[in-house]
């Protein structure tokens, strides 16, 4: 066993293997989600930029982002600040080496982050639907995996200076999100904010005015089927990483998949009720947005919250995911088909926060709990400002760094792809074929308005 890293019942091993084979069925969902609410005339591309992309991501985490992130009590790179040693990157060798693959908790949590980063290099696709070229997916896709993600994930999960917050300064238990509310999430979706940003809207989405123009999406069925898939896929994830990350005792995972569940149903009633309330009909993708970003804001504290403290959550979420689309598109200008912005960055926030409102922590803190790890003090006091500390260095480091990234790409290598490209479609663009060949899509509806 690795030294540092908590050692697991064979029941907890054969668990997290169990829960980690649940993950790829929600990136199955988020994928099928981002080709739904896209054009017909790009459905093709958006699934095959979703292959590539994990393919990508995984490969990069393979190579160098793991030996970046680490784990508990791995080896890595600290710096000293009035007296405390604060872990700021981890400093593991290249391509897995080293990892004992025979059920070690180091094995078990490089194996779900191969997946996870994956998931969280999904979350842009959406925003750059119907413009986004291929090859600068791919090239964010590396950066994402082998940069940001890996950085600010050591930072929370690996005994990273936020994980810290607690044991150096008092600050509860440290930052804490167990299922990737932060780390996986609000992640992606600020990487989807630059994408939206550094594209540009739609052709067509903004008329001279500046009001914005409804563009659906072509396939509302794969979508809703897509938030079961993705229900499924955050049950393993959040249950995975609540044993791995926090040592919660295995059939706590119970009471993670009620919470979960009652988020994301919560989630996306409140988004029916508010549609339906407002526009006289509840809107089936919004409520779809809903659902996932109950999911997403579950993730932080989905073992030690209340189900009723998850359902509180949810229903919060489904609301500000809701409102946080209309304000994107039409206060801010931001074109983001299928909502990720809203549905990660901002319900992920919200999740991250709520962790620190809701959360209660076991008397006696699992010996083999990351905290443990740490020498995190027991009591709750200041848990919320360490969740703050966390959303302002998401907001004022790592935004900006993807958003420079973004830039720097552009400026030499155009990430949008031609007009004549768009207005064709990007299947038959990038890809000479397009998903529906039996049927006719409408290109020019929206685009030569």
């Amino acid at each position: 066993m690795t030294p540092g890293v908590p050692a697991l019942s064979e029941t907890g091993v054969a668990l997290c293997i169990f829960f980690i084979l649940l993950v790829p069925l929600a990136a199955a969902g988020l994928s099928l989600i981002n080709a739904g609410l896209g054009r017909s005339h790009s459905a093709a591309h958006s699934m095959m930029a979703s292959l590539c992309v994990l393919g990508v991501a995984a490969i990069t985490y393979f190579v160098f982002g793991f030996a970046w992130q680490g784990y508990i009590g791995g080896p890595a790179h600290s710096f000293w600040i009035a007296g405390k040693s604060w872990n700021w990157l981890a400093s593991e060798p290249f391509f897995f080496r080293g990892l004992d693959f025979r059920g070690s908790s180091a094995s078990l949590v490089a194996a779900l982050q191969l997946l996870s980063v994956g998931i969280c290099a999904l979350i842009p696709l959406g925003s750059g639907a119907g413009r986004w070229r291929l090859g600068a997916i791919c090239i964010s896709t590396i950066f994402l995996a082998g940069c940001t993600y890996p950085l600010f994930a050591h930072w929370v999960w690996s005994g990273g200076w936020l994980a810290q917050l607690g044991a150096n300064y008092g600050l509860g238990h440290g930052f804490m999100d167990l299922g990737g509310a932060s780390t996986i999430h609000i992640v992606g979706g600020l990487s989807a904010l630059t994408i939206a940003w550094t594209l540009g809207p739609r052709q067509g989405k903004y008329s001279l005015e500046g009001m914005p123009t409804a563009i659906p999406g072509h396939n509302a069925v794969i979508v809703l089927f897509a938030c079961l898939l993705a229900w499924l896929g955050w049950i393993g994830l959040n249950s995975a990483g609540a044993i791995l990350f926090a040592g919660t005792d295995p059939a706590r995972s119970i009471l993670v998949f009620v919470n979960t569940t009652l988020a994301a149903v919560s989630a996306a009633l409140a988004a029916a009720s508010m549609t339906r309330l407002r526009f006289g009909k509840p809107d089936a993708s919004l409520s779809a947005n809903g659902w996932i970003g109950g999911l997403v804001a579950s993730s932080a504290s989905c073992a030690f919250v209340t189900p009723l403290g998850a359902v509180a959550i949810g229903l919060a979420a489904g609301a500000l995911v809701t409102l946080a689309v209309e304000v994107f598109e039409l206060r801010l200008t931001v074109d983001d088909p299928s909502g990720g912005i809203s549905v990660h960055a901002v319900g992920g926030i919200w999740g991250v926060l709520a962790a620190g409102l809701f959360a209660r922590f076991p008397e006696s803190v699992p010996s083999t709990s990351s905290f443990a790890a740490l020498g995190a003090g027991k009591g709750d006091s200041g848990q919320w400002l360490a969740q703050l500390v966390g959303i302002s260095t998401l907001l004022g480091f790592v935004l900006p760094l993807t958003y420079g990234f973004q830039r720097l790409l552009n400026r030499f290598y155009p990430q949008r792809v031609s007009p004549e490209g768009e207005r064709q479609g990007m299947d038959l663009h990038e890809l000479g074929a397009g998903a529906y060949p039996d049927f006719v899509s409408n290109i020019d509806e929206f685009t030569q308005r």
